[in-house]
């Protein structure tokens, strides 16, 4: 039979990072692609208590339907820890728990934009998102990063040209895939700039309880006082990304559109999983769990930039990056990138092409895509050892 697709999905490709996972899950090969928690960041006792608990006290919690806003406890907790931590809510601001904080940028996209209209998205950016935006065929228009955030200048050319600009798309924090923070001075001017034209903003921060070093910056939504910014956030680089609890806080009337869209994607974000997310913050020490993931991380970022500093300079340059799980390298001119990774891939090693976070693939990069959660520290060691002489034979030739 032949299949005919929809308008929608048809041009969608297959995610870079997916099909290196291929490889990747081959025992053979070093993976420095994904973005996945180290495995001993997982506080597995506690969710194994939590869920003992819950099935001996009240099983029909986890295991009955809920409400598409989610679990109100959850919800309730929620909003006292952004306002308390992050300052963000106001009178006008909604919350809503969702399947991953991959389900907010759906289910905004579905509210908000129709076919043609212009999503504006840093660039380089995050995949999945990406993908999300193109999937209801809107226009991406990217505003290249720099070490403080996206080009502001940039920014405000395309909010003058671009047409039903629907929002702007950042991660302020531990950009993926630059690692790249916006600046206090950017987050403000990237408000100030939504707010001028009248566009709304997703900030997606599931990085920035992972800060390693420097100070913590307030976020774009706790500047809100309009009800512009939707933010995301997510336990999944937290607490557990098979879970799979987000939750978005915003202007109750765009949530309102996002709960409609969740009944007719998944009806509830899974209640097991809700359930434990609540107790978790509440039961246990969430501060001392943060804590303690940093210092996992910070091991691990150290680890990794001493290996870099080793082998890859001077040749291969990385973003300086302060948090969060990634580095973004760039190679000397005249290395061709994807040949690089090609190349690193027949050597069992493998990376992602920066091409996959471009709106458009096209255009040039020279950079890839470090992960250093996942590895052990062995396979860290490995890995960038076979990258620098990689870089070293290429450039012999």
């Amino acid at each position: 039979m032949e299949y005919v697709f929809s308008d929608r999905v048809k041009a969608l490709k297959p995610s870079a990072i997916r099909e290196i996972f291929k490889y990747a899950a081959m025992p053979e090969y070093i993976s420095l692609s994904a973005g996945n928690p180290a495995p001993e960041a997982f506080p597995k006792e506690a969710i194994e208590k939590i869920s003992k608990e819950l099935m001996s006290e009240n099983p029909i919690l986890a295991l009955q339907y809920g409400q598409t806003e989610g679990y109100i406890p959850l919800r309730n907790e929620l909003k006292k820890y952004l306002k308390e931590t992050h300052n963000i809510g106001n009178d006008y601001d909604e919350l809503i728990i969702t399947s991953g904080a991959q389900q907010i940028a759906d289910l905004l996209s579905k509210s908000l934009i129709n076919e043609g209209d212009t999503v504006i998205c840093e660039a380089p950016s995050f995949i999945g998102c990406l993908n999300t935006f193109r999937s209801y065929n809107a226009k991406l228009c990217g505003i290249p990063m720099e070490t403080d955030g996206m080009n502001t200048e940039l920014l405000e050319e395309a909010l003058k040209r671009e047409k039903n600009i629907r929002f702007i798309y950042t991660i302020p924090n531990f950009q993926n895939p630059s690692g790249i923070t916006m600046s206090l001075e950017k987050r403000k001017k990237v408000y100030e700039l939504a707010k001028k034209y009248g566009v709304m903003i997703l900030e997606d921060n599931p990085y920035g309880d992972l800060r390693y070093s420097g100070e913590a910056l307030p976020s774009i939504k706790s500047f809100d006082d309009c009800g512009l910014v939707m933010y995301a956030g997510s336990f999944s680089k937290v607490i557990s990304p098979g879970m799979r609890v987000g939750y978005a806080c915003g202007p109750k009337d765009v949530i309102q559109k996002m709960v409609v869209c969740k009944q007719g994607q998944d009806v509830h974000s899974n209640m097991w999983a809700q359930v434990v997310c609540y107790k978790f913050m509440t039961e246990y020490d969430f501060d001392a769990h943060l804590a303690y993931l940093r210092e996992v991380y910070t091991k691990k970022q150290q680890l990794l930039l001493s290996l870099m500093e080793k082998h890859l300079k001077p040749y291969i340059t990385w973003d300086p990056f302060e948090g969060g799980l990634f580095a973004w390298c760039h190679l000397p001119e005249g290395v061709d990138m994807r040949d690089f990774c090609n190349k690193a891939v027949e050597r069992k090693v493998c990376v992602v092409p920066g091409t996959a976070f471009l709106t458009d693939e096209n255009d040039p990069c020279d950079a890839f895509r470090i992960n250093f959660s996942t590895p052990t520290d062995e396979q860290l060691q490995k890995g960038i050892t076979v990258l620098g002489e990689l870089i070293r034979d290429i450039l012999k030739k």
